[in-house]
């Protein structure tokens, strides 16, 4: 196992509208995963909504999506994946791949045992999650994509993204709450700011935030390209439902962006315009998606 870097769980105190004590599990590796498992407002069994996060962020991302849904009738789960939140951060960057971050999730998955879930996607959380959505199943029955892709080799990546690509391998102690902040429509408040930096005391801290770019598959050939095309052409043909969400100013994901994914993966339409939004829509208009998830969930019954 590789040096690891656990957070001192003092970081976490006093975080704005996220005061929900984690639960933990270990992965077969060793390395302790946290991850938030709310009941619905009502209490009682109720069908899970698992959300996962992207680069740089954790699962307080979520904190203003998930109410609504909580609300709705729906069980939350919100994990932190390895090298982020609360769990625990490999510190050699060569650790960080596709395959290890969605074999991590699979274990978690299988501790949860979780069937008739959906899954709710947003940046990194949409290559590892929807692969997971196609591999698992069995355990989805749904899916809500915002502001991802799948990364082929054959993406066309934008001249925002490759700045920031530029900016993260050249910058060891990573700013990742202004990296945040600067993904955002409206500056968040610096309580915000400061709680996206909460999980890393130091810079070593940060290898995985700053390994997730680079993860990229820049050609067909790269590493993790031949399992975006796979789970890209297992999209395209799967019948089950999917709601797609996009922020209207996303620079690093346009909109038009959104049009050709959901194109790719034969959604029915294009995705639904969350307006007033960049990259971290939930920070910018986290209870409108909420609500707008909970209605479409609850439609589906």
């Amino acid at each position: 196992m590789t040096d690891i870097v656990r957070t001192p769980e003092d970081r976490f105190a006093g975080l704005p509208d996220f005061d929900y004590a984690p639960e933990y599990f270990e992965t077969r590796e060793g390395l302790r995963i946290a991850y938030l498992d709310l009941a619905p407002a009502g209490g009682g069994d109720a069908p899970a909504v698992v959300f996962l996060h992207g680069e740089p962020t954790w699962s307080f991302l979520w904190r203003l999506v998930f109410p609504a849904v909580r609300e709705a009738g729906f069980r939350c789960i919100v994990p932190d994946m390895p090298g982020f939140g609360r769990s625990d951060k490999p510190t050699d960057f060569a650790w960080y791949t596709y395959d290890r971050h969605v074999g991590v999730m699979t274990e978690l998955l299988d501790h949860l045992d979780l069937t008739g879930a959906t899954i709710v996607v947003h940046d990194w959380g949409g290559p590892v999650g929807l692969r997971l959505y196609v591999e698992q199943a069995t355990r989805f029955d749904r899916a809500v994509i915002m502001d991802t892709g799948l990364f082929t080799g054959h993406q066309k990546m934008s001249d925002a993204w490759n700045a920031f690509r530029g900016f993260v391998e050249q910058t060891e102690d990573l700013p990742v709450g202004m990296l945040v902040a600067g993904g955002c429509l409206t500056p968040p408040p610096a309580e915000v700011v400061a709680a996206y930096e909460a999980p890393y005391p130091d810079a070593a801290s940060k290898a995985g935030a700053r390994a997730f770019p680079l993860m990229i598959p820049l050609t067909p050939e790269s590493t993790g390209a031949e399992a975006g095309q796979r789970v890209l052409a297992a999209l395209a043909q799967d019948e089950r439902p999917v709601l797609m969400l996009w922020a209207d100013q996303d620079p690093i994901l346009t909109p038009g962006t959104g049009k050709k994914f959901a194109a790719a993966i034969g959604y029915d339409g294009e995705p639904d315009v969350i307006e007033g939004a960049s990259h971290f829509l939930q920070e910018d208009q986290g209870p409108a998606i909420g609500a707008r998830i909970a209605q479409w969930l609850t439609a589906a019954g």
